[in-house]
């Protein structure tokens, strides 16, 4: 179930955004069927590859005619067909849009690339770091000394895959009103570039022009930051508005001591005094202190002790399936509720004679000849 029950998938196996776009639109409802390489993709598959859960995982050669064409079959009754391979490689394959689309107007054909599908570096290799860095979002980043990376959280998933779902949703929306499907052209480059919009503006203003840490979002702010506590461990401070300063400078005790929220000339009085302080107590210390205050004041939790917070597990945020843990699908909806969802496929291909037979397609010729691959 969920809000899109009905919408049916193709997906050409890729790794990172490509799939993780293709497991939100499956978390929310949608029949989507992988289509995987034999043997699968590197470091992107197996039981505890939880960006392949919640579809399942058919193994065809694309390499043989009997393969393609089969892709093409399940084309012809989906709404959307996603891929994630270089510029010009399902058009070598003989699935790129031109070819779906003549075999179904409608469908929707989603594209995630790095680079984009056209300009200097679109044949170019990347990954999340040196698409985020040619951006100019990166250099935002971290503090004085250089530049610090998210992990692959803003290239791959906030600038890929979350653009190239609201593409495909946004596009599904203009098939079923006019018949007309089309390519969406979902690029990190320029997802993560669509995401500095903020910033874009605080710099036009002269609000964000001071170097790399020293603004009020990165860290210029004593009361906008990340302070080390008695244990080692840490806690995060956003005491942005006067109301919520007020508050934090009250629970720590230095109300009398710390200097204005806008004597931009003592803030290295103010980091200092805010540093001392959080080092006099442990983390946990302070989360209880701080609970349920306005004064914007966090502990910085692992993944696992965050799975254990009272507010994550009110909220059900995380989820145990077959023994492990992982995001819930999100956002919530009061009426389509999402299922809980269904394991990652055990190896490439797990699925290929249930999936496709389930698609109005008879696996066995295909299987005889190794264009499909059922492993045992």
């Amino acid at each position: 179930m969920g809000p899109l029950h009905g919408i049916k998938v193709v997906e050409l196996a890729g790794i990172g955004p490509g799939p993780h776009a293709c497991a939100i639109l499956a978390d929310l409802g949608a029949d989507v069927i992988r289509i995987d390489r034999p043997g699968g993709q590197m470091m992107m598959t197996g039981p505890h590859d939880l960006l392949t859960r919640n579809r399942p995982s058919v193994a065809l050669n694309l390499k043989d005619p009997a393969a393609v064409e089969t892709v093409l079959q399940l084309i012809e009754s989906a709404d959307v067909l996603i891929e994630g391979l270089r510029p010009g490689v399902t058009e070598r394959l003989g699935l790129g849009p031109d070819a779906v689309h003549a075999r179904n107007p409608r469908i929707v054909y989603g594209r995630m690339t790095g680079w984009g599908q056209d300009g200097p570096l679109a044949q170019a290799a990347g990954h999340d770091i040196t698409y985020i860095a040619t951006t100019g979002v990166l250099s935002q980043l971290g503090q004085a000394e250089k530049p610090q990376f998210p992990i692959n959280l803003l290239g791959d998933f906030g600038g890929g895959s979350t653009y190239l779902v609201i593409g495909i949703l946004s596009a599904l929306l203009h098939a079923r009103a006019t018949g007309e499907g089309q390519v969406v052209d979902a690029a990190i480059v320029d997802g993560t570039a669509h995401l500095d919009l903020m910033a874009s503006g605080l710099r036009a203003m002269g609000l964000a022009s001071q170097p790399r840490g020293a603004n009020m979002l990165d860290g210029g702010a004593p009361y906008y930051a990340i302070y080390p506590t008695a244990d080692g461990r840490h806690v995060a401070v956003g005491a942005l508005e006067p109301q919520f300063f007020a508050v934090l400078v009250e629970t720590l005790g230095v109300k009398d001591t710390c200097p204005g929220q806008y004597e931009f000339t003592r803030y290295a009085e103010m980091r200092e005094l805010f540093a001392a302080t959080f080092a006099s107590r442990s983390m946990a210390e302070w989360a209880e202190i701080f609970e349920g205050t306005d004064a914007c004041v966090a502990p910085v939790l692992t993944p696992a002790e965050a799975a254990e917070h009272p507010h994550m597990k009110s909220r059900a945020a995380y989820i145990e399936v077959n023994g492990v843990i992982q995001p819930a699908p999100a956002p919530r909806f009061s009426r389509t509720v999402p299922t809980t969802p269904v394991p990652p496929a055990t190896v490439a291909g797990a699925d290929t004679t249930t999936a496709l037979t389930a698609w109005g397609i008879d696996p066995a010729p295909l299987l005889a000849t190794g264009a499909a691959v059922q492993p045992e």
